[in-house]
C-alpha cells in the first residue's frame, strides 16, 4: 500500500447503505410495516426524509411525525430487528461491492461512515468477508448528528489520521453527498436508483459513476476537485 502522506487520496471512506448493500428499501419497508401495524398512515415525504438520519434521529421522526407508538428507543429496536432478520435471510450486497472494497483497499486506507447502527455495520462487514479491509468504521450513533451533518465523515477521517481534503468519499444519497462534501472530502457519487439524489446534491460530487465497477484507483487519483462525470473524457480532472 502506498504511503498515505504522499498520495492522493490519502484514504477512501465508503458509505454502507445504498453503496455496498442494497438496503435502503429494506429499511423503508421495516419502518412502513411498523407504522402499518400501528394503523398509522405513511407520510409521502417520510422515506426520503429519513435517509441518512442517525438511529436516534429517525426513531424520533417515527414517533413524532409518523406517529409510531412507544418510546423512540423501542421503535428503533423493532425496526433494527426487522432489518437484521432480513440480512440473515439474504445479505443484499450490491454488485461489485466486495470487489470495489478489495480493489481500493490494496491501494488506500479505507474507512466507513454509515447511518446504520454499530451492530448492523459489524454484521454486514463480517458476513461479506470485508471487515478486515476497513481500518475504521463509524456509525452516526457515535456522533452528535446524522447525515447531512458532516460529523460522521469528520470522525472517520480523524480516526484514519488524514485531513478531510486529502480523502475521498463514496456516496449515493442526497444526505450522504451533502455530509461528505460538508466535511471537506472529495465525493464520488454512485446514485441510488430507487432513491435518486437531488440534483443540487449530486452537483457536489467530483465524479458521478453508474456502478461500483467504475471506481478504480486510477479514477480516484484523477478525481480531485474539478467537477466531471466519469464518462466525460473532455472534462477530465487534473490529478
Amino acid at each position: 500500500m502506498s504511503d498515505p502522506a504522499s498520495t492522493w487520496p490519502a484514504a477512501v471512506v465508503f458509505d454502507l447503505d445504498g453503496v455496498l448493500i442494497d438496503s435502503e428499501g429494506l429499511w423503508d419497508a421495516a419502518r412502513q410495516e411498523l407504522a402499518a401495524a400501528a394503523g398509522r398512515p405513511w407520510p409521502a415525504e417520510a422515506s426520503t426524509a429519513m435517509l441518512g438520519m442517525s438511529t436516534p434521529e429517525w426513531s424520533a421522526y417515527m414517533t413524532d411525525v409518523v406517529g409510531a407508538p412507544g418510546p423512540p428507543e423501542r421503535v428503533a429496536g423493532e425496526v433494527i430487528d426487522r432489518v437484521a432478520a432480513a440480512y440473515r435471510t439474504r445479505l443484499p450486497l450490491l454488485p461489485g461491492a466486495v470487489e470495489a472494497v478489495s480493489r481500493l483497499g490494496e491501494c488506500f486506507p479505507l474507512g466507513l461512515a454509515s447511518s446504520s447502527p454499530r451492530r448492523l455495520i459489524d454484521a454486514v462487514l463480517d458476513a461479506a468477508g470485508i471487515a478486515r479491509r476497513f481500518r475504521v468504521t463509524v456509525s452516526t450513533e457515535e456522533v452528535a448528528a446524522g447525515k447531512p451533518s458532516p460529523l460522521v465523515y469528520q470522525e472517520a477521517v480523524r480516526r484514519l489520521g488524514v485531513a478531510a481534503d486529502r480523502a475521498a468519499a463514496v456516496e449515493d444519497s442526497t444526505n450522504g453527498l451533502r455530509s461528505a462534501a460538508a466535511a471537506g472530502l472529495t465525493v464520488v457519487a454512485v446514485p441510488n436508483a430507487d432513491f435518486p439524489p437531488a440534483t443540487e446534491a449530486l452537483a457536489l460530487a467530483a465524479v458521478v459513476v453508474g456502478s461500483l465497477d467504475e471506481i478504480t484507483p486510477e479514477l480516484l487519483r484523477s478525481a480531485r476537485r474539478p467537477l466531471r462525470r466519469a464518462d466525460d473524457p473532455e472534462q477530465r480532472a487534473v490529478p
